[in-house]
């Protein structure tokens, strides 16, 4: 019996110490230094007593095996057993949303101009916050906190890419449909999206109030009515560089966000065109241009649910990604919406974009009951301006996310983990603050 304790001691401790080991090797691989050193930390000091007690004599071996399954038992137990309420999903937006309204839009309003005038007229109570705002040294400004000539001259040269790709959101529909089963189409463009470089790729019907009342940004004349008439829309996520979004709030991440928009705006402009071609309407929605509220179709296309920070975080991304969307009349296949109960439950404990959030503009509580469905509300004001104090799109709350980890095996089957149960999703949580800490 001793004998068969102390080689169990010893294969568990070898296992043990060989995957901590290459825990801490895939952290190095991703410039993650802390977790890095947790992990061999811990291959030493739980790998280390299984190998000391199968080389001492006597009962050492069965005593450490013992222990070692009482403290398995128990992790078991709290992770089948759940401690808490379960969540109740989000829900569907019921009102329509003015674009005039959305930070964006306020932010690139001139004084002097009409469309100032206009605005503070109808909502006079935003003419203060939006003019201690402007105050600041603005996004991509030489005079901001973060500012980086390099990294803000490539920013703003994707922007201007993507400002140049405005005048093909829409355009001539060619005279003769093709016809095509809504399941071969939804497959035909989603292969192309996917072979363009999207993430995943959904299907949603547009509902009302994925629609904006009136334009606030972008093409067409501001203030005007937004009559969008597509029954479908088709949502896809780009992934963020993970090494770029690690340095935020710094100058990179706003270049790799920019960058990000010009291959969402590039892979929507292609598509809306061959659908197009195909005979059939179709218009693109791209950053600074859109007439569609992208994280609510994106959710209703199944790619994620919105997550405490306020942005769609995806299944294997987290919240590292960005949206494009194309909506048409062509005959589609529309997939689950995103009800993640279990993304939901894990933003409701873990509140670490809270926590890191330097402005305080993300909510440490509950959800609210609202027109856009039950969701946590950021204070956007406080957040905008703070962009506009460093010039960057700050991005700390994305970088600090659990699951905005770079897509890997190890990574992939900790998120799967998240999934089983409150209890797995409680010990991911301590576990990735063990490792990367809770404010990283």
């Amino acid at each position: 019996m001793t004998h068969v304790a102390a080689t169990l001691s010893a294969s568990l401790g070898l296992l043990l110490m060989a995957l901590l080991a290459s825990i801490g090797a895939v952290s190095v691989y991703e410039g993650e230094r802390r977790a890095a050193r947790v992990s061999f930390l811990a291959a030493v000091l739980v790998a280390g007593p299984l190998l000391g007690a199968a080389l001492l004599p006597g009962p050492f071996a069965f005593f450490a095996l013992s222990i070692g399954a009482l403290i398995a038992i128990g992790v078991v137990s709290r992770c089948v057993f759940p401690l808490r309420r379960a969540v109740e999903p989000g829900g569907r937006a019921s009102r329509r949303v003015d674009e005039r309204d959305i930070m964006f839009a306020r932010g690139r309003l001139r004084p002097g101009s009409p469309e100032f005038d206009a605005y503070y007229r109808m909502r006079p109570e935003n003419l203060a916050n939006d003019n201690r705002t402007r105050a600041l040294p603005g996004l991509l400004s030489a005079g901001a906190e973060k500012a980086e000539p390099l990294s803000f001259a490539a920013a703003d040269a994707c922007f201007s890419v993507t400002e140049a790709l405005r005048c093909r959101v829409d355009g001539e529909v060619e005279p003769v449909r093709q016809e095509r089963s809504p399941r071969e189409w939804t497959d035909a463009l989603t292969g192309l999206a996917l072979g363009w470089g999207a993430k995943a790729v959904g299907v949603a019907e547009l509902e009302p109030a994925h629609v904006y009342t009136h334009i606030g940004r972008g093409a067409g004349t501001w203030g005007s009515e937004i009559r969008l008439a597509h029954r479908w829309a088709i949502a896809f996520t780009v992934e963020m560089d993970h090494r770029a979004v690690a340095q935020a709030p710094e100058a990179p991440v706003v270049a790799e966000s920019a960058r990000q928009y010009v291959e969402s705006a590039k892979i929507a402009v292609q598509l809306a065109s061959v659908i197009r071609d195909q005979g059939w309407p179709a218009r693109a929605h791209t950053d600074g241009n859109y007439r569609v509220i992208a994280p609510l179709v994106a959710r209703a296309a199944g790619l994620g649910e919105i997550g405490r920070m306020g942005l769609l975080m995806t299944p294997r991304l987290g919240p590292r990604v960005r949206i494009g969307v194309v909506t048409t009349d062509i005959p589609l296949v529309p997939a689950a919406p995103g009800d993640d109960l279990s993304v939901l439950d894990f933003c409701t404990v873990c509140r670490k974009c809270a926590v890191n959030c330097p402005v305080g503009a993300i909510p440490h509580g509950d959800r609210i009951e609202m027109e856009q469905g039950r969701r946590w509300v950021i204070d956007d004001d406080t957040c905008y301006r703070y962009w506009n104090a460093i010039g960057t799109d700050c991005a700390t709350c994305m970088k600090v996310c659990p699951y905005s980890h770079p897509d890997t095996l190890m990574h992939t089957l900790v998120r799967k983990a998240t999934r089983l149960s409150p209890g797995t999703r409680s010990l991911m949580l301590w576990m990735d603050d063990l490792v990367y800490g809770r404010r990283p």
